[in-house]
């Protein structure tokens, strides 16, 4: 046995290692900085309690970046998820305000107490799908780069959703969906996570089912990785384009549904600057810029990290800015590094 056929079983084994650290890269990052606060923070820190806010306070970022993780994998890029959020708590609690006025008692009919807010709802996500919708015919049909095209969706959306409020907050009567996201009571304990969390994980489980062994999932792997050879493979490549800016758009919707949950009233003006937290969940996750690359796992992982970062941060009283510092250093390193294992592939 010649030398280079001796060390080629080696060779394959340090790749194989590699790639196992790349994939699990997010993760141990989560594991690092979490047990870097256990060590650093008061005790409150690492209470169960603790543990619930963070998942609480990740869930509106995290189904966000489910359909930004679509986008960013076919090479795409959706600026408008923030003002989506940010409009349907406005849709929302216009509804409910136009059709339960001050308050809803508990001695009328189920129909009204139960049904409705759950059609409010449904007609809130759909109005953010349909915003996906527009942004992925304007970037088909006009061809021009989804970046410009969210950014003017991204002023639209807000200045619509500005436009419903006439610029106020609208303060809507309280329901069920009130509580999708409050903290647990002593006799819920049962259900370990609020029900928003609940909802987080089935999505990303769905999602992450639907990358992995559909047809659609291979081929917004393909055309991110490759758009003109998926073209000449068959693919449709403008029907993908659509329907993933349409389900970032509806994800964003039900992002702003659980946004209005915790503040109860509909404001136009909330989450500025949501969709960057967003695009950094999904590359802190492990997904690349060019196209190709990324896991619903990694991007629930991501936004995890900045989750624990901002309550490690506030349990230690340090101002946001010098989370804003951390967080912008671990995005320019998930980048980097993201680039230097292209150089070393390519």
């Amino acid at each position: 046995m010649s030398p280079l056929s001796a060390d080629a079983p080696a060779a394959a084994g340090r790749g194989t290692w590699k790639q196992v650290l790349i994939k699990l890269g997010p993760l141990l990052g989560l594991v690092f900085v979490y047990l870097l606060f256990v060590f650093i923070a008061p005790p409150s820190f690492r209470t169960t309690r603790n543990l619930e806010t963070i998942a609480r306070q990740t869930t509106t970022v995290a189904i966000a970046a489910l359909g930004m993780t679509l986008v960013i994998i076919s090479a795409g890029i959706d600026l408008s998820v923030g003002s989506i959020v940010a409009s349907s708590t406005v849709v929302i609690a216009w509804l409910l305000e136009g059709t339960f006025g001050d308050q809803v008692r508990a001695s009328e009919p189920a129909m009204r107490v139960y049904v409705y807010p759950l059609l409010f709802a449904l007609a809130t996500i759909g109005v953010g799908a349909l915003c996906g919708l527009l942004s992925g015919l304007l970037i088909t049909r006009l061809r021009v780069v989804s970046f410009i095209v969210t950014l003017g969706m991204m002023l639209i959306v807000r200045g619509a959703g500005k436009g419903l409020a006439h610029e106020e907050k609208i303060m809507a009567p309280e329901t069920w969906l009130n509580r999708i996201l409050e903290t647990l009571g002593p006799d819920q304990r049962w259900m370990l996570l609020p029900a928003g969390v609940w909802v987080l994980i089935f999505l990303a489980v769905l999602m992450a089912g639907v990358l992995r062994y559909t047809r659609f999932g291979r081929h917004v792997f393909a055309v991110g990785s490759n758009e003109q050879t998926a073209r000449l493979c068959g693919v449709p490549v403008n029907r993908v384009k659509v329907i993933v800016f349409t389900l970032s758009g509806m994800f964003a919707g039900l992002a702003g549904v659980m946004q209005f949950s915790r503040l109860s009233v509909g404001d136009p003006t909330v989450v500025i600057g949501l969709e960057l937290e967003v695009i950094a969940a999904v590359v802190i996750g492990g997904a690349s810029f060019a196209g190709g690359e990324g896991t619903i796992l990694g991007t629930i992982v991501g936004a995890l990290i900045m989750g624990v970062i901002r309550s490690g941060c506030s349990q230690m009283d340090l101002p946001n800015w010098v989370q804003e510092i951390v967080t912008g250093g671990i995005i320019i390193a998930a980048v980097a590094l993201d680039n230097l294992r292209h150089r070393r592939t390519t």
